[in-house]
């Protein structure tokens, strides 16, 4: 005879096993949904004409709240509370149990939202960024003010869903990096700032590197063309995404399958393209290495925006601003530019790409200066929140923290306070996840260089399946699996730590100015 608890086990574990597969078919929808919703955010971005942006606007704030309602209906939050108890008895590390761990944790905080704010924040965030282009075209921050007064205003109504905070500021922030606190980024980055301020202070007492070789004339078909030769070495694959054009770049993902970078070109400085394809590279090799099993579902993203910012941040320069990545590369850019680099030789390009200089736009700052774009952007947003500071005083406080910071003004709203797309698509909370990707960044270099003693070769050689490999088993299989600590401290055997930053910061700007 089969003992009694033994079919109560087995008949529990079939009910559970049924309403996990209920639980995921819901959040399957829910992700195809937004899938959609992606879709058309990108073609707004890429191919919309002008004039399309009301009709865009409807169309997203529809599929956002239809996605929201489904997702925050009472079905699913029963599930979720019949679910947790079994979840206790799965390996926790398992995807089933991280997976109901995170649903629950978004559920929480969805279910405070109501479904009509989530569509009028699309609606409102989708005309915005057709105003911002215009404005952005025009220099004329006028136009793109009354939208972004709207866009403040939300996320204040926005913040008020969580209360009581600590701070206004922390229901924005928590979307992107959850856990993190405004208190604990503003601590970060003044423990950083006097220490990146004493290093740029040393470099400028010695003599300049050149890199008036960037300003000249580069064919546009070309320097798309090299910096896609150099995601595909990487490891981007291209059957499984495609690149454009956008005013700002961004990288997209509808699916794992299907990811979408943008890059920006300018006809006249290299730099924009190659490092921002090199960059948006690095996003979009994340999405395609997050594990197949995890697809349409929460689980199905980067652990946070400052672990995606950490991948692109790697590429971009740890990586394609490094010296042995240009001992291979050098040549080839060459070829595709002999007119422009023929005279050039390798020592001096490798000193002009990373010159330290303050500079007006933030996508194309050096690394030593750029964690201050970031501290201004972050001291703005809070202002805004707090109400200290108000949507038409922006364009002033701007210049001014910009006089500040870095000693210099921008002459126009276009190379200022228009610079940046993340306002017009309502992301604030999200620009200090770029100066805690740097921070990651290159506490998981240490950790690969460790792990990978010959990458430096490696690298050299234009081989970069040994890093890939890296990054594919420790960050991007995981997808969302684990919290940013969690995930960094697995990886590295700490959690976030700004000393390894300021140690390669340090080394790398000591060799180029011989400080």
């Amino acid at each position: 005879m089969v003992p009694f608890k033994l079919i109560y086990f087995k008949e529990y574990t079939i009910n559970m096993e049924h309403k996990l597969k209920q639980l995921k078919n819901i959040l399957a929808e829910v992700a195809d949904i937004q899938g959609a919703a992606n879709l058309l955010e990108w073609d707004q971005q890429t191919n919309m004409p002008p004039k399309g942006a009301e009709a865009r606007g409807h169309q997203l704030g529809a599929l956002s709240r239809l996605a929201h309602i489904k997702f925050v209906a009472p079905e699913v939050g029963k599930l979720i509370e019949d679910l947790l108890p079994y979840a206790e008895g799965l390996d926790p590390d398992s995807d089933d149990a991280r997976l109901l761990e995170v649903t629950n944790r978004k559920y929480k905080k969805s279910v405070k939202v109501p479904s009509d704010f989530v569509a009028e924040f699309a609606r409102v965030t989708t005309m915005a960024h057709g105003a911002w282009e215009e404005a952005r075209e025009e220099n004329d921050f006028s136009k793109f003010q009354p939208h972004l007064e709207k866009i403040v205003d939300l996320d204040r109504q926005y913040a008020e869903f969580f209360a009581p905070y600590d701070h206004v500021y922390d229901p924005l922030l928590d979307t992107f990096e959850p856990g993190m606190s405004t208190t604990a980024v503003k601590k970060i980055f003044e423990e950083l700032r006097p220490q990146q301020v004493k290093l740029i202070q040393a470099i400028g007492e010695q003599e300049q590197v050149a890199d008036d070789f960037l300003y000249q004339e580069f064919e546009h078909q070309a320097q798309l063309d090299f910096g896609n030769e150099v995601i595909t070495k990487y490891g981007f694959e291209w059957d499984r995404g495609r690149q454009d054009e956008a005013a700002h770049p961004f990288t997209t993902s509808f699916g794992i399958d299907d990811v979408r970078l943008t890059t920006r070109v300018q006809l006249n400085h290299l730099n924009s393209a190659i490092f921002g394809t090199f960059h948006e590279g690095g996003h979009a090799i994340y999405e395609q290495g997050i594990a197949h099993s995890l697809a349409r579902t929460p689980l199905a993203d980067g652990a946070s925006l400052a672990v995606h910012e950490s991948q692109s941040r790697m590429y971009e320069n740890l990586v394609g601003r490094s010296y042995d990545f240009w001992v291979y590369f050098y040549p080839r850019l060459q070829e595709f530019f002999p007119n422009q680099f023929a005279k050039v030789n390798l020592e001096t390009f490798y000193k002009g790409i990373n010159k330290v200089e303050p500079s007006l736009i933030r996508v194309e700052a050096d690394e030593a200066t750029y964690n201050l774009h970031i501290m201004l952007r972050l001291e703005l947003e809070i202002e805004l929140m707090e109400g200290k500071l108000e949507v038409s005083d922006l364009p002033f406080a701007w210049n001014a923290r910009m006089e500040e910071y870095l000693g210099i003004t921008p002459t126009t709203d276009t190379e200022g306070v228009l610079q940046d797309v993340h306002w017009s698509s309502g992301l604030l909370g999200y620009f200090s996840t770029y100066a805690l990707g740097n921070l990651i960044s290159a506490q998981l270099w240490e950790k690969i260089n460790e792990d990978i003693p010959d990458l430096s070769g490696q690298i050299q050689s234009g081989e970069f399946a040994g890093l890939l490999g890296w990054l594919r088993k420790n960050i991007h299989c995981h997808g969302a699996k684990f919290k940013p600590q969690e995930l960094v401290k697995r990886a590295t055997g700490s959690e976030i730590d700004s000393a390894p930053y300021m140690r390669y910061l340090t080394k790398k700007y000591g060799e180029i100015y011989t400080l």
